[in-house]
């Protein structure tokens, strides 16, 4: 629009997951996608493999142009690494951690990235169906599987997952789909949830703690449990007044949390 371009428009226009997308543009039929898309509609994209393997090793996304089933072009998107994610894999694999990329980006792409992030395990060329059917059978595995993702394409994997995490920066879908939204499209930010969530369960069982241990003391002297032996009861005012107490000291304890800090939750 700023150079005067007439942009024409697109009918019949069909998305493929994992693929691309299709349709008719002034009578011609466009394709724009991966390479599976290009099979789908027998377009030969070799013309231009070098180009693509060359930008794909800088970590670039590829997506080829067909006109009237011919190969007409790409385009390279390519994704900088976000500041600190290196170190939120790093720190996630030092707790214990198994970290796992599932992309539908190519492998050589999906290798340059995964290398500068710090990720071993990398499945590429994935359909949005396969992120969801590993999803499940790692949880078949035994294990506990969270998921962190932004597409359209992560939406089957985040519901799939134990703990579906999607950014706030990213599609409606993914968000509908996840079961925690980080505000922050940055993977420090799922380091910090991940510990906020173990100090509020500590919170948990040190409040249940204090509560039973409360009332296992204070029901059975309220009920005159000492009077045969030491002639001690409890009046009505004062259980009131410790019951009060009880749950004062548990609301004091939940209320630390907002004095949680990441770095001293370790």
């Amino acid at each position: 629009r700023e150079r005067g371009v007439a942009i024409p428009e697109a009918l019949r226009v069909v998305a493929v997951a994992g693929k691309g997308i299709s349709g008719d543009v002034s009578e011609h039929d466009v394709a724009i996608g991966n390479d599976a898309l290009m099979r789908d509609h027998h377009v030969e994209a070799t013309a231009l493999d070098a180009q693509a393997r060359t930008l794909r090793e800088r970590g670039a996304s590829v997506a080829f142009v067909a006109v009237d089933g011919r190969l007409a072009g790409l385009f390279a998107v390519s994704d900088p690494l976000k500041p600190g994610a290196r170190d939120a894999i790093d720190e996630l694999r030092r707790e214990g951690l198994h970290v796992v990329m599932l992309t539908g980006d190519h492998a050589t792409a999906a290798r340059a990235v995964a290398d500068a992030a710090g990720i071993d395990d990398v499945r590429a060329d994935m359909l949005p169906e396969r992120k969801a059917q590993i999803v499940g059978e790692l949880r078949n595995g035994q294990r506990i599987v969270a998921v962190a993702g932004d597409g359209i394409n992560d939406a089957p994997a985040l519901a799939t997952a134990d703990v579906g995490i999607a950014m706030g920066t990213g599609t409606d879908v993914a968000i509908e789909s996840a079961g925690v939204t980080l505000l922050e499209g940055d993977l420090t930010a799922i380091v910090r949830a991940r510990r906020l969530s173990q100090a509020t369960l500590r919170n948990i069982r040190q409040n249940l703690f204090f509560a039973f241990a409360y009332n296992a003391l204070g029901v059975p002297i309220a009920a005159g449990v000492l009077y045969p032996f030491f002639g001690v009861l409890l009046s009505p005012m004062i259980a009131a007044a410790a019951m009060s107490l009880s749950s004062v000291s548990v609301i004091a304890n939940a209320l630390r949390l907002q004095r949680f800090s990441s770095s001293s939750a370790r």
